[in-house]
């Protein structure tokens, strides 16, 4: 894997970040197109192990005219920086949460919603069709980039120092942790916690610090970013599966030929197979070393309590973005299909 240009991580402006990489080439005779791709995740990751399966399949079919480049770990700036930089072409593709995406579409807001899916199987599949997924992702286009694939981040659930969650009424009066979403806010407010958002990277010194008292996230947490070395409890809530979105630069893509597209069309595949082959084996393997390292509790609660609070967000949504509607009901279908293992 290539990490050029490292120096671009300590720049403190989108303008000089955008600046440095249009000089940053390949260099000598190299005349080929360099294709920039970020994200916040390390290069054991497995959505770094996918981007690089990525970068050596468009390498493989179209190496005389790509150089492509996966920047791991915020080397490119925040998510938000780079989300930012994709829309103006500066770099070409990055992973942004969804969280983020529903500060310029709207209707990425019906994915962040708690409990939206009834299982894995059923998030799965509502994911892979297009019905669902092709409005969501197309509507930044006017933005500046779409979305050209999913990356599964699991499940969501709620981690603690000291305080085991085995009901809502445990969160009551907790700090807890939540991305940068007025969807996530709202659930920690009907779940009795107190909603403190901020920055993933801010997360462990609050924690270890005990400016908060909790985080919600998949277990990758726990072990990737050293949460389970302070929290010692997680809690399987199961409150939201939501997805990694890969985001491209509407002018790179449109601007592709035809049968270049299609191969990146299959690369875009290959990311979402990858990955997902990928995060089983992650993890089996970070919940093993929590547990057996670092000395976290896995609890069961008993999910409902927490679904039955949170089902108003569901009737307020609907209210509000009817457009929504047809797609929500389309996930119904599937989580009658694949309901829960606990029904």
């Amino acid at each position: 894997m290539k990490l050029h240009c490292r120096m671009l991580a300590g720049l403190l402006s989108i303008g000089m970040l955008a600046a440095s990489l249009s000089g940053c080439g390949a260099g000598g005779n190299d005349h080929r197109r360099i294709i920039r791709i970020g994200h916040n995740q390390a290069t054991d990751h497995p959505t770094n192990i996918a981007l690089v399966a990525f970068e050596e399949y468009i390498e493989s079919k179209l190496g005389d005219k790509y150089n492509v480049e996966v920047y791991p770990s915020e080397l490119l700036g925040s998510q938000t920086d780079m989300v930012q930089l994709t829309q103006t072409g500066a770099i070409d593709f990055c992973v942004a949460s969804n969280s983020i995406l529903e500060t310029f579409s709207e209707n990425y807001t019906l994915f962040n919603l708690p409990y939206l899916f009834a299982s894995a199987e059923a998030y799965h599949m509502s994911m892979d069709d297009t019905e669902i997924a092709d409005p969501i992702f197309e509507s930044t286009k006017q933005a500046g980039f779409e979305a050209v694939t999913w990356i599964d981040a699991g499940t969501r659930n709620f981690y603690t120092v000291s305080t085991p969650i085995e009901t809502p009424a445990d969160l009551k009066g907790l700090k807890i942790r939540v991305q940068q979403s007025p969807t996530n806010v709202e659930m920690m407010r009907l779940l009795g916690g107190s909603a403190t958002p901020m920055g993933f990277g801010e997360v462990y010194t609050a924690l270890q610090s005990k400016v908060i008292d909790g985080a919600e996230n998949n277990e990758m947490a726990l072990t990737s970013n050293g949460h389970g070395d302070v929290c010692k409890y997680y809690s399987y809530d199961m409150h939201q599966m939501i997805p990694d979105i890969l985001i491209g630069n509407c002018a790179f893509l449109d601007g592709l030929p035809e049968d270049e597209r299609a191969i990146f069309e299959e690369g875009f595949e290959l990311v979402n197979s990858v990955e997902r082959e990928e995060w089983v084996k992650a993890v089996e393997a970070a919940k093993n070393k929590a547990e057996n390292e670092q000395g976290v509790s896995f609890l069961y609660p008993d999910t409902k309590p927490f679904q039955e609070i949170c089902e108003s967000m569901h009737a307020s949504m609907l209210e509000q973005y009817q457009d929504l509607k047809p797609i929500y009901e389309k996930i119904q279908e599937y989580n009658a299909q694949y309901p829960s293992e606990a029904e």
